[in-house]
């Protein structure tokens, strides 16, 4: 990964193409088109709006609850604001900007995973949008990484139970392993399905039809949650 200035942003891939493909699979005749993948890097203050005073608030919140350092980078891009949490503070993040009367971010929109091959060490991003509705409907956005040698992150069902089958879809399609779910399984795709479709590393084309002369079990046996 090539850093750039701390608040230039990172690229963290260049892709050739016009779908990023290095081989014959490109047939859309941007073969030498070359794109830099780039994140986009910390943002100074003042952020602008209510984003100050919501981070101060958090941040405060979080010294008091020994987690000082649980937010790595506070970005605000096309008038959104990220904050880039580590993993392992991520629940009580969470818990925080749920609870806090002047942050109540009360609604959890759901998860969702991006994956960057070239991003070092961080290659599987997952990626959180909270509403507060009691505030006027503002919206934040968590984004936490992981490495593909160990993508695992807590699960936030507990302090969102909206989350459960959007943790499901996010293991199934990008294989983060959200400790702690009730019943983590896959949601879109069969028990025994190997691979996750929506990573780069993922083939495109020629995986075998798997559905043919399948049958339809009964409800209570189509899945086990044990």
């Amino acid at each position: 990964m090539t850093v750039l200035d701390p608040d230039a942003g990172e690229v963290v891939e260049q892709r050739q193409g016009a779908f990023g493909a290095h081989d014959s699979g490109d047939t859309s005749g941007f073969g030498g088109l070359t794109r830099l993948v780039e994140l986009p890097g910390a943002s100074p203050r003042p952020y602008g709006g209510w984003f100050d005073a919501a981070v101060d608030a958090l941040t405060e919140d979080l010294d008091e609850a020994g987690a000082s350092q649980a937010i790595e980078k506070v970005v605000v891009d096309r008038d959104e604001l990220t904050l880039f949490i580590r993993r392992q503070d991520l629940k009580i993040t969470a818990e925080l900007l749920r609870d806090d009367p002047d942050l109540r971010f009360e609604l959890s929109l759901g998860v969702n995973g991006v994956h960057y091959p070239g991003d070092a060490g961080r290659e599987l991003h997952a990626v959180y949008h909270l509403m507060s509705v009691t505030h006027g409907r503002r919206v934040i956005r968590l984004e936490v990484t992981v490495p593909d040698a160990d993508p695992h992150l807590p699960s936030l069902v507990e302090v969102y139970p909206t989350q459960d089958w959007h943790e499901r879809e996010t293991y199934d399609m990008f294989g983060i392993i959200f400790d702690g779910h009730p019943s983590l399984a896959r949601i879109l795709l069969p028990n025994d399905w190997v691979g996750h479709p929506q990573r780069k590393d993922y083939p495109l084309g020629g995986i075998d039809v798997r559905f043919k002369g399948a049958t339809v079990p009964p409800p209570d046996q189509r899945r086990n949650y044990s």
